[in-house]
This record gives structure tokens, sequence and C-alpha cells, in this order.
């Protein structure tokens, strides 16, 4: 090394005036790029093992169970199979993207998938749906236009529903106003309103702290409490009852009116979410040094009532995404709540699936025979076809719509993710379909997304009632959507 250094030494002396001028030039480039690169790094962590914790945070925090008692082990991280939707199905009459790859034939498509469609365990009632995303041309159809019950798979409709009137980056609000003897806690219908630690969107934590400033800023150091639900109307109940699926319907609830540390799956639930709430924020306050006379009461807001904190939802996308990986009812609910506010209808259950129904209609969707009854698909009243379904999940795809997309990014991956993550385990489906999935005792259902042999990106909905099996119904349903995912059949 010294010997080397000698002839770097002579080497720079004897080197021409412009030829060290490059060799400054090169060195300085160089390490002006390492300290952009290092502020990069640094912008993106922090970082731990070559990993950013954040994103080690996000995967560590992937659900393992969801609404429909689906669980299963871990699996790495699927494949993209979002990429065909570049180019749809607004390429009609144009060649790129996924329009130029080959469609199947109905002739192929009813080879492959009826012979599937018969099987027992699917029970005596069964319909299916097949259309191709880029031309919105139905290429296989099995009693497809008569409405049965759709469990879960109706929370498409509802996620739908809600985005086309209200948008993806439309969020809901929490506020803490001016009352006439002290402040009031007025829910705007969030059920991801959280107490937990963290770093939530909508933190109880957070809008206790900026109403404790606001307070203390004021001269107040004692007040009284009231609570305003009054954006929510109707039965609180859903019609299956008291239920550990969801909690009762308020505009104020944290947490879900869970009781226990869980966001999703079934848990048992408080019986007055918003009292519970209330409740919450004011052991909160006091913790941050404001005394609360008395219990929090429930009461309304005045009609000009001065706001003096506030806290947001995640974007309406990201509360159609956890709903649907999730089959999370509570977020379907509100879904159906804020569409029906959007709508000028009652924010209650009649309310809500009228204003959905409307919104379904405007979308230019097959509503013959539909009903809709709730948000979620609980209520067994439901009725919707599955051409409704295969075609909701079409128009998605449409550039004509991208204020849908979320229902298609918010679709489980199979093998992969929420209520499909322990299913397709051994399934050629696995990574490339997407779908939402729906159980009710006699009831199974799934309608989703895959991308076939030839790259074709194709809709597709299976409704069956009757079944004996669930078990054995979702296998069946996995292998038609399999069916789907690995057919050319042309």
């Amino acid at each position: 090394m010294p010997e080397a250094r000698t002839w770097q030494f002579r080497w720079w002396r004897n080197a021409p005036r412009e030829q060290r001028r490059t060799v400054r030039f090169v060195a300085a480039s160089a390490v002006t790029g390492l300290v952009v690169a290092t502020g990069a790094v640094a912008a993106a962590g922090p970082w731990d093992s070559g990993q950013r914790k954040a994103e080690r945070a996000r995967a560590a925090a992937v659900p393992t169970t969801g609404g429909e008692r689906h669980a299963g082990p871990r699996h790495p991280l699927a494949a993209p199979v979002l990429a065909p939707l570049d180019g749809q199905p607004g390429a009609r009459g144009g060649k790129s993207g996924r329009a130029a790859a080959p469609a199947p034939t109905r002739e192929g498509l009813t080879d492959t998938l009826k012979p599937l469609l018969e099987d027992e365990g699917l029970g005596p009632d069964r319909s299916a749906s097949v259309v191709d995303v880029a031309t919105g041309e139905q290429l296989y159809g099995a009693d497809q236009d008569t409405a049965y019950t759709p469990a879960s798979t109706v929370k498409l409709a509802t996620a739908a529903a809600a985005l086309s009137a209200l948008g993806p980056d439309h969020r809901i609000d929490t506020t803490v106003v001016t009352g006439k003897d002290g402040i009031v806690l007025v829910g705007g219908g969030d059920p991801t309103l959280t107490a937990r630690q963290g770093t939530a969107d909508a933190s109880l934590r957070t809008l206790a702290d900026a109403t404790a400033r606001a307070l203390k800023a004021r001269g107040t150091a004692r007040t009284k409490l009231t609570y305003d639900t009054s954006r929510y109307s109707g039965p609180t109940q859903h019609v299956i009852g008291p239920n550990e699926n969801i909690a009762p319907m308020s505009a104020l609830m944290v947490d879900e009116g869970r009781q226990d540390d869980s966001d999703r799956g079934p848990a048992e639930r408080s019986a007055d979410p918003a009292a519970d709430a209330a409740g919450e924020f004011a052991s909160l306050l006091r913790e941050r040094g404001v005394e609360i006379d008395g219990d929090p009461s429930g009461g309304s807001a005045p009609a000009k009532a001065e706001r003096i904190a506030v806290v947001s939802s995640p974007p309406l996308s990201a509360l159609v995404e956890r709903s649907l990986t999730n089959s999370d009812n509570d977020i379907a609910e509100a879904l159906a709540r804020q569409t029906a506010l959007a709508s000028g209808q009652p924010a209650s259950f009649e309310g809500a699936a009228k204003a959905v129904t409307d919104r379904l209609t405007k979308l230019g969707l097959p509503m013959s025979g539909a009903r809709i009854a709730d948000g979620s698909g609980l209520d067994r009243a439901d009725q919707v076809s599955a051409a409704l379904l295969s075609r909701l999940l079409a128009r998605a795809a449409d550039p004509g719509h991208p204020e849908l997309r979320p229902v298609l990014t918010g679709l489980p991956v199979a093998g992969f993710s929420g209520t499909l993550r322990s299913r397709y385990a051994d399934e050629a489906g696995r990574g490339t379909v997407r779908a939402k999935t729906g159980t009710l005792t006699g009831v199974n259902s799934l309608a989703g997304t895959a991308v076939d042999a030839d790259g074709r990106l194709l809709a597709f909905a299976f409704l069956t009632s009757g079944t004996g099996d669930p078990d054995g119904a979702q296998r069946a349903l996995d292998r038609l959507a399999t069916a789907v995912a690995g057919c050319g059949c042309r």
C-alpha cells in the first residue's frame, strides 16, 4: 500500500492541469451523489437489518383472521396482480394493454366451467357469470340474472355506491364543538376511530390532545361533556340482533365497539358504543388536566356551534379496501350510511339501502330482482344476481370510473391476504385470483377478478344457496375461480 500511495502522488504531481480538474470534478460529483443518496435512505427510513421499519411493521400487522372467521398461516407476498388493469376496459376498440390479449370463447369457458358448476357441494341453487373486463361482454352465464342471497359479496355493491357518491378521497370527521354549558363530542360515523395507542388517522387521543389545548387556551380547566349521535337515525341493532360480528349502529364509537384488543373478526361488542366512547374521551381529557363534571350525557350540538377540535378517518378508498379485505361488517354499514347522507337520505338501514340501490342504478348495473337490505350482507333479505356483481367489478376497472378502483384493490388475494389467506394453498389460482368471499349458513359466494392463461382480465361471480357443507362449497367455488384463471378456453 505505501508503494501505491507514492505512485499516486507522483502521478498527480506530473499530471496536466486539465486532467487534474477532471479528477477533482469526478470526485466532487461522487461525494455529492453519496450525500444525496444517504439523505434519501435516511428519509425513507428508519431501517433495520436491510428493511425499512415501517414496511416491516406493516407486514407484521397483516390480518390473520377475517370478519367471516377465515384464518390461516402466513404466506410470502403475492406477485402483483393489478398490472393487467393497464389499458382496461376502456380500451374498447383498441389493442393496447390487456385488451391485446386474446379473449376466451363462450364455448371454451362453457366446456371448462359447466362440469365444475355441477359439483354437489354447491347446493341446489347456483349461478355464475364471467365477464371480459376489456369489452364488458359476458362470456359465460348460468342463471346469471336470477337474484340470490349474496352474503358478504354485497359489500362490493356497498363499496361501489359509497365511492360513487363521495369519491375515494372523502374522510369522515369526528369533532368537538362548543355547547350551551360545555363541550360536545360529535360522532360523524367513523368506525375506525380508536382509543388505542398508535398513529391511526382517527385517534381519540389526538382529539383529546387538541381539545385540551383549545380549552386551556380559553382559560377553561373544567367543563361538562355531552355526546351527539344524531347523524345516524333509525334502529341501532342489525336485524340479526346482538352479535359478535357487528356492533350496534352508532355515529360515535371507538374500535368498532370491541371489548377486546382485536381489530378484525368476531369479538364481543359494547351494548352502547357511543356512551363508552364518550366515557373514554372524558378519561383522556382528565389525564390532560381538564376536569369533566359528572358523567358524559347524550345530547345535540347547537346548530352553529364552534368547532374546537377534529380528527378525520383514513380516506374512503382505505376504508373500502379494509372493508373488503377483512370483510369488516362495521365499516361496510358505515359506508352505506355515508352514502345515504351524501344522497339526502336518512342514515338508517332503510335510507342506506335506498341510497345504495339508487347509486348502483346510476352506474348502469343490471338491477333486475336486486334488493339491498343492509351494507354488510349479514341480512338474508339481500338479493343480487351474479350478473350484477360481475359487471360491477368490470365497471370498477373502467378508466371512465377511476373513483371505483378501490373496489378492485381491496379484494383479497387468493392464498395471501384477507379472507382468502387460508384458501388456494394448492390451487393454480393462488396469487392470480382476487375475490370477495361470502358466507352465511347455507350460503356461499365468491366474486372477483382473475387473469387467465393468456393474460386477459376476467371478472366473475358465483352464487350458491342451500349448501350443506360450507367447506365443500368453498372448495368448489375455489375450483371455479381457479379454472377461470387457468383457462385459455378457446
